[in-house]
């Protein structure tokens, strides 16, 4: 497999209303320029997506193990394994970048400077036109919470799109593949003990409101701080199965 920069790993379970405005962010002169390749990990699919994947990508990872229903952090790691960049990029695919190419070179810029600099943790807010007031106050307040807890040594990366050393990531194993929620959490915990995360506001992402609006904040929010303390104090997530919200 050639040698790629940046491998962009998206994990997929019925995204096929939203992955390919994912995808097509990725312009082939970005591509060239940069060295990224973009690998689509599948969890299972019913519907287009594995359709929509290959007219994009022929990385493309699928879960084979129909004897269970894998975990996001499953297939972020079947991305990964499959993956030659020496930076991993895990987006979801509800996730938009409005300015990519300043991101990405602000990324490399961040990681060449710094050679202790071990992920980056992005700003995250609700798309533009799907945006209402709560959506900006719990995001501001959200934000600023994720920028805390780095600079208190704990560790914290939206899950919407983490950003890693391929070296950091392998040497603590990736993901935990037995966690059905925390498990971004739970990976820049474990990467803060080895080295540096930065969290950058001008690192901005844009992820879809889909569960804000069907559950609400109170409740989202609550099953994030549940899972977080489960993860940070026992190693493991309350919930069983993260639902999709499609």
């Amino acid at each position: 497999m050639p040698h790629s920069a940046i491998s962009v790993i998206v994990p997929t379970r019925n995204e096929g209303k939203l992955l390919r405005g994912c995808l097509e962010q990725f312009t082939i002169d970005l591509i060239q320029r940069l060295g990224i390749e973009i690998i689509v990990s599948d969890g299972g699919s019913t519907d287009a997506t594995l359709t929509i994947a290959s007219e994009h990508t022929n990385l493309i990872a699928t879960h084979e193990n129909v004897s269970h229903r894998q975990t996001i952090a499953e297939g972020r790691n079947r991305g990964a394994a499959i993956a030659s960049g020496d930076i991993l990029i895990f987006l979801n695919a509800d996730t938009r970048i409005p300015d990519i190419a300043k991101f990405f070179d602000r990324i490399l810029h961040h990681l060449e400077s710094d050679p202790q600099l071990l992920a980056l943790a992005v700003k995250v807010q609700v798309m533009p036109d799907e945006r209402k007031f709560s959506d900006i106050l719990f995001h501001g307040v959200f934000n600023q919470y994720v920028h805390l807890l780095n600079i208190l040594g704990i560790g914290m990366g939206r899950g919407e799109c983490q950003i890693v050393r391929r070296n950091a990531f392998d040497f603590i194993h990736g993901y935990n593949e037995s966690l059905a929620a925390g498990e971004d959490f739970d990976l820049y915990q474990r990467l803060h003990s080895r080295g540096k995360i930065k969290f950058d506001s001008k690192l901005l992402v844009y992820e879809s409101p889909r569960r804000y609006r069907k559950f609400g904040y109170i409740k989202v929010y609550s099953e994030w701080v549940k899972n977080g303390l489960s993860v940070l104090f026992k190693k493991k997530s309350v919930s069983d199965v993260w639902e999709e919200v499609r």
